[in-house]
C-alpha cells in the first residue's frame, strides 16, 4: 500500500484537485476586492474625497490598464455618479462580492465534501478487498473486531481530509496571503508587524502539537485494543460464565478504560494549552492596530479609511491562519492513522487479483485428475501438519479420508479447498497449479464443507443459495427507472474505485443447481434437504412462522379447512385428548389467563399487556366483574412465590425459560414492589404497581407453572368477563388484539396455532410430537407441504446462525455445498455434531444418490467413523502427518497393520 496519504490522495484525485485549485485561485479575485471596497466607501462618498465641489460626480467602474510598450489604456470610461449614487453603487457592489464569495465557498465545500466521501468509499473498499485477498493463515492472527473497527472508524477521518488535502491549504493560504498583502499595501509597517506575528504563530504552535500527535496515536491504539478485548468477551461469554471470570474481565476492562482516560485527559490538557497560546498570539495584533495604527492616523501618515480597512481585513486573518494550523495538525493525525492502517493491511503474499476476477460465462467442468506431489503443510507456528504426501485423485471417484484428530487428514482436505497453502510441493489440476486457478473455477467446480460452518445473518434460503451467488446475471424484468438508477450507482461506484455490481440484482446461478428459475429451485432443494434429514426441521420452522394473509390468501383459506380435518384425524386415531380446542364459551386450561380473557393474541407491533390493561375500557370491565381484585390477588401470589423460589437462583438457570411471566432481571424489581404494596388496601395501591402485578396473572398457565392458584370460579369469571369485554370493544383496543375466529386465520399467530385452533395438552406424553406428525401428513395431503417449507426457508438464522442448533448449522452448510453440484466435493468431517448413526445414514444416502447421478462428482469425505469407509472406492489413511495407507477399505484391512489397529480389528482379520 502507498505509505504517504497525500501521494495516495493525489494519485486518485489528481484531475479533481487541479480543477478545484483553479476554482480557489479564481475565488481570490472577489475576495481581495471585498477588502478594498470598505476603504473606497469610507474615503469616497462617506468622507467626501473627490466630491468637494457642489454637484461633483465621479466615474464608477472605470477600467484602466497600464500595459508595457503601449502605455496607459482605458478599456471602459465608467459611469458618472454623484455622491449618494456612488455610495449606493459601491455598497451594492460590496453586497454582490459577498454573495459571490459565499457561492465560491458553497461550491468549494460541497465539491470537496463529495470528493472526500468518494475517497473514503475507495479506501474502505480497498481495505475490505485486501482482507478478501489475505492468505488463509493470516486470519488466525487477526481479531475481527479490530479489522472492522479500522475499516469503519479509523479511516473515517481520512475521507474528510481528502477534500481538504490540497484545497484547504491553497484556499486558506491564499486568503491569508491576500489579507496580508492588502494590509501591506495600506501601510508597510503595519503589514510587516502583522507578518512577524504570523510567522511566530506558525512556528511555535505546530511544534507544541507534537505531543498532541503522539497522544493521539496512543489513543487510537488503545481504543483499538479495547474494541478487540470487548469482542473477545462477547465471543467467549460461555467460558467467562462457566469459569466464574466475569470479575476478572471487569477488572481488565476497568484498567483499559483507565488507561484510555489518562491518555485522553493528557491530550485535552495539551490541546487546550496550544489553543490558549494560539489565541493569545492572535489577540496581540489588534492591540498593535489600535495603538500604532491610531498613532499613524493622528500624525497623518495613515487615513481613517485605510485603518478601518486594515482592521476589517485583519478580522478575517486569524481564522484562515488558525484553520491552516489545524489543517497541518489534521494532516499529521490522519497520516498516523493511515500509517497504522497500512501496517495492519500490508500483508504478503496477497492472493492475486486475477484469482478473484469474475467469469464472463459458464465455467467448464474439471475432468482431469488432481495430482498431489510431495505436499507439505505447516501451521502459523511452523509445526508440520502434513509431510511429503503424494497421491492422485481421479474424476468420479469416492475417497474416504481416515485418521485420528491431528493425523493430517483434516489438513489434507483444507489444502484441497485452498484453505491452507502448501509450504512445499504442489497441487495441480491438469497442467495448472491449484493456487493459480481463478476462484470462478474452483469456487464453482470444487465444493467444501467442514464441521465449523459459516452462516450469514439472513434466512435459511439465503444461506442455502450462498454458493450459487458467484456473479451478477442480467435480469429480463428490469424497469426503466431501475435501469437508470443502477446506471447512476455504477457510475459513482466506478468513480470511487469500487466494483459496479449491484448486490440486489440477480446473482443466483440456476443452471448450476439444475433449475430453470426461482419457482423450480424449491423442487431442486427438497431432495437435498431430505437426504440431510433437515426437511422436518425446516418444516417445523415454517409451522412456527406467521403467514401473510394478504399475500397468501389461498393458503390461509386452506389452513382454515385443515382445522376440521385435524379434529377428525385426532378422533379417528384416538388422540383427541391431546388437543384442547379454543371455544369462546369455555376456558382453555392450556392457554394463558390473558389469552383466555381477550380470546386472541397480540397483533404485530404490540409490545406488552400494559397497552390494554391501562385502557379505560378494560378497567371498566375489570371493575364491573370484580376481576380487578381477583387478578391482583392472583398476581400478588405469583410474585410472592416466584420471588421466594428464584431470588437466589442464577439468571442463566433453565428454570427461567419456563417463567413466561417474569424474567430473571425483574425479580429484584418485583421484590421492591411487594415491599411497597404489602399491607396496603387495594384502593391505596399506586396504579403503576397494581398494573405490574396484574400483568403477572395474565401470563399464567396452570398446567405449566403449577402454582395451584387458578380455581374453577375464577375461570368462569374470566369467561364471563371475556364476553362482556367483546360486547362493546373500542377500535383502538380491537386493533391491538387479533381475536380467535374459527372461520379465519389469526394473522399474528403461527401456522401451527392456526391449524390447531387450540392448545396442545402439556400433560400428555409426546403430545407435541404426535400432533406435529399428524399436521405434517395433513399438509402433504392438502398439497401445502411446500408452502410451509417455503416459510421455514425464510426463517432468520440470526447472527452466525446462532438461532439454529450446531447440528442444523452443519446440515445446512453441507446442503449448501451439495447445491453447487460441483465436480470435486470435499467434506471435512461436516457432521461431527450428529450422533454416529445419523452421520452414517446421511453419508450413505449422499454417496448412494451421487452414484445414481448422470455426471457423478468426485467425493473426498473426512470421516468421523472410519468403518463407513467401506462404501467408498478408496481410502487415504493418515497418521502423524503422513499418508501411510492408500487403497480400498478391505485391502487396507488385510495388509495395513496400522489401519487394522486404528479400526480395532483383530490381527487375523481378512
Amino acid at each position: 500500500m502507498e505509505r504517504s496519504l497525500l501521494r495516495y490522495i493525489w494519485s486518485h484525485t489528481r484531475r479533481q484537485q487541479l480543477w478545484i485549485l483553479l476554482v480557489v485561485a479564481a475565488s481570490m479575485v472577489p475576495y481581495f476586492l471585498a477588502f478594498d471596497l470598505p476603504k473606497q466607501i469610507i474615503n469616497g462618498p462617506i468622507q467626501g474625497n473627490g466630491f468637494e465641489a457642489l454637484n461633483a460626480r465621479q466615474p464608477f467602474f472605470r477600467v484602466v490598464y497600464d500595459l508595457p510598450l503601449i502605455g496607459r489604456a482605458e478599456v471602459f470610461s465608467g459611469i458618472d455618479l454623484d455622491r449618494q449614487q456612488t455610495l449606493m453603487a459601491l455598497s451594492t457592489t460590496f453586497l454582490i462580492l459577498v454573495l459571490i464569495n459565499g457561492l465560491f465557498k458553497f461550491y468549494i465545500n460541497t465539491y470537496k465534501g463529495r470528493l472526500g466521501e468518494r475517497m473514503l468509499r475507495r479506501i474502505r473498499f480497498a481495505l475490505v478487498d485486501r482482507v478478501l485477498r489475505f492468505p488463509p493463515k493470516h486470519f488466525k492472527r487477526l481479531k475481527s473486531a479490530e479489522i472492522a473497527s479500522m475499516v469503519k472508524d479509523e479511516v473515517e477521518p481520512l475521507g474528510g481530509f481528502t477534500g481538504d488535502a490540497f484545497v484547504l491549504p491553497a484556499l486558506l493560504g491564499g486568503q491569508a496571503l491576500t489579507t496580508l498583502g492588502f494590509i501591506i499595501v495600506q501601510n508597510m509597517w503595519l503589514g510587516m508587524l502583522t507578518a512577524g506575528i504570523v510567522g511566530i504563530q506558525l512556528s511555535i504552535v505546530p511544534r507544541m502539537r507534537r505531543r498532541v500527535r503522539e497522544l493521539g496515536r496512543l489513543r487510537q491504539l488503545t481504543a483499538r485494543e479495547f474494541s478487540g478485548r470487548v469482542s473477545e468477551i462477547v465471543d467467549g461469554i460461555g467460558a467467562v460464565h462457566s469459569n466464574d471470570t466475569s470479575n476478572l474481565e471487569r477488572a481488565d476492562i476497568a484498567w483499559r478504560l483507565g488507561r484510555i482516560f489518562s491518555i485522553r485527559y493528557d491530550l485535552y490538557q495539551w490541546k487546550f494549552l496550544v489553543k490558549f497560546i494560539n489565541n493569545l498570539i492572535a489577540q496581540v495584533t489588534p492591540f498593535i492596530f489600535y495603538a500604532f495604527g491610531g498613532y499613524f492616523v493622528l500624525i497623518g501618515k495613515l487615513d481613517l479609511g485605510q485603518l478601518v480597512a486594515v482592521i476589517a481585513a485583519y478580522k478575517d486573518l486569524p481564522s484562515p491562519l488558525k484553520d491552516l494550523i489545524d489543517w497541518d495538525q489534521a494532516r499529521q493525525d490522519v497520516q498516523i492513522k493511515y500509517g497504522t492502517v497500512c501496517d495492519q493491511f500490508s500483508v504478503e503474499p496477497l492472493i492475486a487479483q486475477s484469482v478473484h476476477a469474475p467469469a464472463s460465462g459458464p465455467t467448464s467442468r474439471l475432468e482431469t485428475s488432481i495430482i498431489i506431489s510431495n505436499l507439505t503443510l505447516v501451521d502459523d507456528t511452523g509445526a508440520r501438519l502434513l509431510d511429503g504426501v503424494s497421491t492422485e485423485i481421479k474424476p468420479s471417484e469416492t475417497i474416504a479420508l481416515v485418521g485420528a484428530a491431528g493425523s493430517g487428514a483434516e489438513a489434507f482436505a483444507e489444502a484441497l479447498a485452498r484453505l491452507i497453502w502448501p509450504e512445499f510441493g504442489s497441487i495441480t489440476i491438469g497442467d495448472q497449479d491449484l493456487l493459480d486457478m481463478p476462484e470462478s473455477i474452483t469456487g464453482r467446480r470444487i465444493a467444501y464443507a467442514s464441521g465449523e460452518p459459516f452462516l450469514l445473518h439472513g434466512s435459511v434460503m439465503d444461506n442455502l443459495l450462498y454458493g450459487l451467488k458467484n456473479a451478477p446475471r442480467p435480469s429480463a424484468t428490469t424497469h426503466n427507472e431501475q435501469r437508470i438508477e443502477s446506471e447512476r450507482y455504477a457510475i459513482e461506484a466506478r468513480m470511487a474505485g469500487n466494483v459496479d455490481f449491484s448486490p440486489h440484482g440477480n446473482w443466483i446461478d440456476y443452471q448450476a443447481a439444475g433449475a430453470d428459475g426461482l419457482d423450480d429451485l424449491l423442487h431442486k432443494v427438497l431432495p437435498t434437504l431430505d437426504d440431510l434429514q433437515i426437511s422436518d426441521d425446516i418444516f417445523g420452522l415454517g409451522l412456527r412462522s406467521t403467514i401473510d394473509t394478504k399475500e397468501q390468501s389461498a393458503v390461509s383459506e386452506r389452513i382454515v379447512e385443515l382445522r376440521g380435518s385435524l379434529r377428525k384425524r385426532l378422533v379417528e386415531t384416538q388422540l383427541d385428548e391431546m388437543l384442547i380446542p379454543l371455544d369462546f364459551d369455555r376456558y382453555n386450561i392450556q392457554a394463558s389467563v390473558g389469552e383466555n380473557l381477550f380470546f386472541g393474541t397480540w397483533g404485530r407491533g404490540t409490545s406488552s399487556d400494559l397497552d390494554v390493561i391501562t385502557h379505560p375500557c378494560f378497567q371498566r370491565v375489570l371493575n364491573s366483574t370484580g376481576l380487578d381484585h381477583s387478578l391482583y390477588e392472583m398476581g400478588l401470589e405469583i410474585a410472592e412465590i416466584t420471588v421466594e423460589l428464584f431470588r437466589d437462583v442464577a439468571p442463566q438457570h433453565s428454570f427461567f425459560r419456563r417463567l413466561t411471566f417474569m424474567a430473571a432481571e425483574e425479580i429484584p424489581i418485583y421484590q421492591a414492589t411487594l415491599s411497597r404494596c404489602r399491607g396496603l388496601r387495594f384502593e391505596h395501591i399506586p396504579p403503576k404497581d397494581r398494573a405490574s402485578i396484574i400483568v403477572l396473572s395474565l401470563a399464567y398457565i396452570e398446567p405449566i407453572h403449577r402454582f395451584g392458584i387458578l380455581t374453577e370460579p375464577l375461570m368462569d369469571q374470566l369467561v364471563a368477563a371475556r364476553k362482556l369485554f367483546h360486547t362493546d370493544i373500542p377500535d383502538d383496543i380491537a386493533n391491538l388484539i387479533d381475536r380467535h375466529d374459527p372461520e379465519r386465520v389469526t394473522a399474528s399467530a403461527t401456522v401451527l396455532d392456526n391449524v390447531l385452533f387450540g392448545r396442545i395438552a402439556s400433560q400428555v406424553a409426546d403430545a407435541d410430537a404426535h400432533i406435529q406428525t399428524v399436521v405434517k401428513e395433513l399438509f402433504r395431503a392438502a398439497g401445502l407441504y411446500e408452502n410451509v417449507l417455503s416459510l421455514g426457508l425464510q426463517f432468520d438464522v440470526g447472527a452466525g446462525g446462532k438461532r439454529l442448533s450446531l447440528a442444523q448449522r452443519q446440515k445446512l452448510n453441507l446442503a449448501r455445498a451439495l447445491m453447487k453440484r460441483s465436480d470435486f466435493t470435499i467434506f471435512n468431517r461436516p457432521l461431527s455434531a450428529l450422533d454416529q448413526r445419523v452421520d452414517e445414514e446421511i453419508t450413505r444416502g449422499i454417496v448412494k444418490r451421487r452414484n445414481k447421478a448422470e455426471q457423478a462428482a468426485t467425493i473426498l469425505w473426512g470421516l468421523s467413523d472410519p468403518r463407513v469407509a467401506q462404501i467408498f472406492d478408496r481410502v487415504l489413511f493418515f497418521q502423524r502427518g503422513s499418508l501411510i495407507g492408500n487403497g480400498t477399505y478391505f485391502e487396507l484391512a488385510r495388509s495395513n497393520a496400522a489401519f487394522r489397529e486404528f479400526l480395532d480389528l483383530p490381527s487375523d482379520h481378512r
